[in-house]
């Protein structure tokens, strides 16, 4: 590829993924405190199907370049950041703008990548690993001994939630269809079909007194069953509303809702807690202390993936001019891991 030219895919609107348009220019520059990264590996991930159809609550304005996270190397350096940062591989959250050939970053914003693991790897646990990890150490707190659920364990996030609560030395059921099931019993997980299976009546029957732990991605009246399955002390952490994905409306009126109940849970006097997780919180209120955090979290991620605590799981790699094939494979359903977008 030409060092001189930049490659970036563009949404332009509510659109089928063939509707994705790439665009050409020059690589930009950074600016004081920035880099520019060449991507390697990026993602397509439930929030890029959320945003094509323009149901991801907080999405900007069309059109824009999505893409959540990426992993590069770092090309070049603004002032102010120090020059031996060029040539190092990193990874980045962005929530959109990873989609590039070339992308901006605040030399902040980026998380330097051990040595030994692949681009396309670290990509698949950066949005997916943060997400686990922080979800399961730093809200629900699950220890050794206890018993959690994880609904769709097959999938992105599933995936890392219960090779890390395993590592962690916890029980895990996991929900799954039942194509899914022998490659969770491998993995030490007790699966339950939600196609077939009542979901709360099987879990009850495998854990009595109620789970310590339920990860809830599913958002919409299962997140009550969710609720009812815990045991006393326990935590709910409800991070996605993916049975409203197809519905019309409001996009921001299924989390509204899901946050009111949450908040009427946490109200009451029963030891249970509940949470909305968003990767994002606290950015606001202080960047240095998210960044830190951020930072933190992903080496713990990416030191597990090093020791084989957790697997990288690549369902496909794809040319980035190839994104819709890639946003209408990881559309299907019939792919297992993360498809991968590369440069």
């Amino acid at each position: 590829m030409n060092t001189g030219e930049m490659i970036e895919v563009v949404l332009p609107g509510k659109v089928e993924p063939e509707g994705l348009q790439v665009r050409r220019g020059a690589v930009p520059a950074p600016g004081p405190g920035q880099v520019v990264v060449r991507m390697e590996a990026t993602g397509v991930s439930f929030a890029e199907q959320q945003m094509r159809r323009g149901r991801y609550y907080d999405q900007p304005p069309f059109p824009f370049v999505p893409g959540y996270d990426m992993v590069g190397t770092v090309l070049t350096a603004g002032d102010g950041v120090a020059p031996s940062l060029a040539g190092t591989r990193v990874a980045a959250l962005l929530k959109v703008g990873g989609w590039a050939s070339h992308v901006v970053v605040d030399a902040a914003d980026v998380v330097p990548v051990p040595d030994g693991i692949g681009a396309a790897e670290a990509e698949t646990l950066v949005v997916n690993g943060i997400t686990a990890w922080q979800m399961l150490h730093r809200q629900a707190r699950v220890r050794a001994g206890q018993t959690v659920l994880v609904h769709g364990a097959n999938g992105g996030v599933g995936s890392a939630l219960t090779q890390l609560a395993r590592a962690a030395g916890a029980d895990v059921i996991g929900t799954a269809s039942a194509r899914h099931h022998d490659a969770l019993r491998e993995r030490g997980v007790t699966p339950v079909d939600y196609r077939t299976e009542d979901i709360p009546a099987r879990v009850r029957q495998l854990a009595p007194g109620g789970v310590d732990a339920v990860f809830d991605h599913v958002g919409g009246r299962g997140v009550v069953d969710s609720w009812r399955l815990l045991a006393p002390g326990g935590t709910l952490v409800s991070y996605g509303t993916a049975s409203t994905r197809d519905d019309e409306g409001s996009k921001q009126w299924p989390v509204l809702k899901l946050l009111g109940r949450v908040w009427l849970w946490n109200a009451l006097p029963n030891r249970r807690h509940a949470y909305f997780y968003n990767v994002w919180a606290g950015r606001a209120l202080s960047k240095d202390r998210f960044r830190a955090r951020l930072r933190a979290d992903l080496t713990e991620v990416f030191e597990a993936l090093r020791r084989g605590d957790i697997t990288a799981r690549i369902a496909a790699e794809l040319p980035l001019t190839q994104a819709a094939e890639a946003l209408r494979l990881a559309e299907s359903g019939t792919v297992a891991g993360k498809v991968v977008l590369r440069a």
